[in-house]
């Protein structure tokens, strides 16, 4: 995913970029007064793109780092958490899913865990093609992935994608920009018109939402237009522990599959998903059970 602040634009600007004092730390400024860091054993990256700033660093606790304009996309350590829970939860739903859509995701994260499913092919939309490039570089799963001959690689903005495809997808996975700043655009109801537009009937569309703690508003606000939509729109949880507050929020729409039921076997090697994680998922901490009420 490519993620943004968890905080608004309009709050006071603070500096992402490495400091000049201590060349080895990266930080990543959450809010105007918190954040996280990672002192890097040793660089293995850092340009720019059209679009961002580009670092790949190694950090002894979480492995490789990649970060983009200063802000954690994925580690070696907990990638796993994110990715499995934008991808399985749909996956497993579907009764047979052959052909998906992925919009963002130019780690590879997301569609590695796709082909662990006997899908017949994977269209992997990413705006940035130097990310892709880069991870394959750097991050051992995404290169096998690209070269198994199930995948795609489509370098585009996943709105204009989605805007001229006619194409039909079982299963649409939008691992986007979180809801702040440029890219509110794939947050808003003229983005899931089109998501449900290139859903095959019986069709499964599964996003990230942001973080529990900081994107509250924007929660509800998606959940008011999402739930006209689809006839089931759920919100569902997992942790994330190097992203804002440690838990994240995905958003789960179809017209015709509930989210809970009965679920296709789990894929082998897994770290964090089971079937009893997925009904857990659902169940919804009160702070945000009432926000979308």
């Amino acid at each position: 995913m490519t993620r943004s602040p968890a905080v608004p634009y309009n709050l006071p600007a603070m500096n992402n970029r490495p400091s000049r004092r201590r060349p080895r730390e990266f930080r990543e400024d959450q809010t105007p007064t918190s954040g996280i860091f990672f002192k890097a054993r040793r660089s293995l990256y850092r340009g720019r793109s059209r679009f961002q700033r580009i670092d790949v660093f190694e950090n002894d606790a979480f492995g490789r780092v990649l970060f983009l304009d200063g802000l954690v996309q994925t580690t070696d350590k907990d990638e796993f958490f994110y990715h499995e829970m934008l991808v399985h939860p749909a996956l497993l739903r579907h009764p047979r899913p052959r052909r998906v859509l992925i919009i963002g995701g130019g780690d590879g994260g997301d569609l590695r865990e796709v082909l662990r499913h006997p899908v017949e092919k994977a269209t992997l939309v990413e705006i940035d093609g130097r990310v892709v490039e880069v991870c394959k570089d750097y991050f051992g799963w995404l290169r096998p992935a690209l070269g198994g001959g199930r995948a795609e690689l489509v370098i585009d903005d996943g709105n204009a994608f989605l805007e001229k495809t006619r194409d039909r997808f079982d299963v649409i996975l939008i691992d986007s920009s979180d809801p702040v700043g440029p890219s509110t655009v794939l947050h808003q109801k003229a983005f899931y018109q089109r998501v449900k537009r290139c859903l095959s009937p019986g069709g499964i569309a599964a996003a990230q939402a942001g973080a529990l703690l900081f994107h509250l508003d924007s929660h509800r606000r998606k959940n008011a237009f999402l739930r006209k939509l689809f006839r089931h729109a759920r919100f569902y949880i997992g942790p994330v522990p190097t992203y804002p507050g440690g838990m994240w929020c995905y958003i789960y729409c179809s017209d015709r599959i509930p989210p809970l039921g009965r679920l296709r076997r789990t894929p082998a090697g897994l770290r964090y998903y089971n079937p009893a994680v997925h009904k857990a998922a659902f169940a919804l901490p009160n702070l945000l059970a009432e926000k979308l009420r």
